[in-house]
Formats: structure tokens, sequence, C-alpha cells
């Protein structure tokens, strides 16, 4: 027969791993995409705790629905929360490049709903949000991320005193980063771009009757679409890099 104290060093043994998995799924892409349902989503933060709990260290002594359990569980969110966050700001990055090109090439009116964030992006963020998920699930970024959760178990136990001003520093530089790396995906599109619209400027300055708007438009959607076509390969590889270097500044912050 179970006595209280048990019951209770039992469940601390699933509690902590679970507080921590289930916020880096509402936070990192793909788990938390508005078509992922809340109820697979608490489903698979059950059972891969239930598969990992046994694998990690030994937990203190700490009652959960205590006071200094309860603090202990906000610590456990806070770092899930950046796991997933980190990851995420990638595809922050992914709509505002679809963005930027979008408005250069006026295709700013053509909105569809982004499945990631349940909001209205252009279709440009949305073809770039597509390709940038098809690459994280190819390179099984999913599967390494819940690695990474269980060697920051290691790096910060539960319990640990805090951490340094350099936790927070490193989630603040990798969101920056953001919008360098948004302005890696977009430049080579938006150079192109930028190069037409400065030469029908030239144009139109030279030839006042022409009707720049009749034939200025198609041609720089029919520009935007080709280049992107044509950095199709360096953006695959870009994406690429980023998806690494997130995963690295996952694990990196909690050292």
């Amino acid at each position: 027969m179970f006595t209280a104290q048990q019951l209770v060093g039992w469940i601390e043994g699933y509690y902590w791993p679970f507080l921590r998995l289930s916020a880096m799924l509402l936070a990192s892409p793909v788990f938390s995409a508005s078509s992922f349902p809340v109820r697979g989503r608490i489903l698979l933060a059950v059972l891969v705790t239930a598969l990992v709990a046994p694998s990690l260290p030994a937990f203190p002594d700490i009652d959960p629905f205590g006071p200094e359990g309860i603090l202990i569980s906000g610590q456990q969110i806070v770092i899930g929360l950046a796991m997933g966050f980190v990851v995420q700001m990638i595809f922050g990055a992914v709509v505002i490049a679809g963005q930027s090109l979008a408005m250069t090439m006026g295709l700013g009116f053509a909105m569809s709903v982004d499945p990631q964030n349940g909001v209205q992006v252009p279709v440009l963020s949305q073809f770039y949000v597509i390709l940038a998920t098809l690459i994280f699930l190819a390179l099984d970024a999913h599967l390494i991320l819940i690695e990474l959760l269980v060697q920051s178990f290691t790096l910060l136990p539960v319990g640990f005193a805090g951490w340094d001003n350099g936790f927070a520093w490193n989630v603040v530089i990798w969101g920056s980063q953001m919008f360098m790396n948004a302005l890696l995906l977009a430049i080579p599109a938006l150079t192109a771009v930028l190069l037409i619209n400065v030469a029908f400027g030239v144009i139109t300055r030279a030839a006042p009757q022409l009707n720049i708007f009749a034939v200025g438009f198609p041609v720089t959607i029919m520009a935007g679409f080709l280049f992107i076509l044509l950095s199709l390969p360096t953006t695959l590889d870009l994406l690429t890099e980023m998806f690494d270097a997130g995963l690295l500044q996952a694990l990196d912050m909690f050292r």
C-alpha cells in the first residue's frame, strides 16, 4: 500500500519533466501550430515524459505543492518556453522575409492564414513557412529539440539556485538575430526587385508618357518569383544552417 510520501515522490519523477516539456511544446515550432490540437499536445507531452523520465537524474525531495515547489515549477516553465522560443525565432525570420518580399513585389494584398500563428500573412510568407516546416521535420529537429531538453536537466537540474544574467541575454541576442536572418533570406530577390524598380524609375523619367504601372507591376512580380526560384537552393542551405545554429543556441544558453 502506498503512503502519501511515496505518492508525492512518484509524482515528482514525472511532474517536473512534464512542466518543462509541455512549456517547450507550447512555444516551439510545429507543435505550437494552431492546427495542432491542444489535446494532442498534452497527450504528446505525457507520452514523451513517460519515456524520458526514467533516464533523468534524480530530483530533489521538494513538495511540488509547497511555496518552494511553486517557484521551481515556474522555473521549469521558463526554461521550456526559452528553448521553444529560440527555435521559434527562425520561423519569425521566415515570416518577416516573406512579408518584405511581398511588399516589394506588390503582393502585400495577397494574404492567407499562417498555420503556425493563426494570423493573416502574405502568401510568400506562407510559402517560406511551409518550406521551413518541411526542413525542420526533415532534419529531425523536433527530435533533437526533445533530446536537448533531456540534456537540460543535467545542465540546469531541478531546484538549481538560479541562472546568471547570461541566460536572459542569450535569449535576447538570438531574438535580435531574427531580423538578420530575415534579411539574409530575402536579400537576393529583394536586391533584384529593387534594381528593377530603379530601372523603371529611370525609364519613367526618360519617357513620361509611358504607362509604367501597366508594365512595371507584372514585370516586378514575375522577376520577383524568378529570383526566388533561382535563389531556392541557397535558401534551403541557409534555413538548414539557421536550424543548426538555433538548436546549438538552445543548448548553449544553459551552459
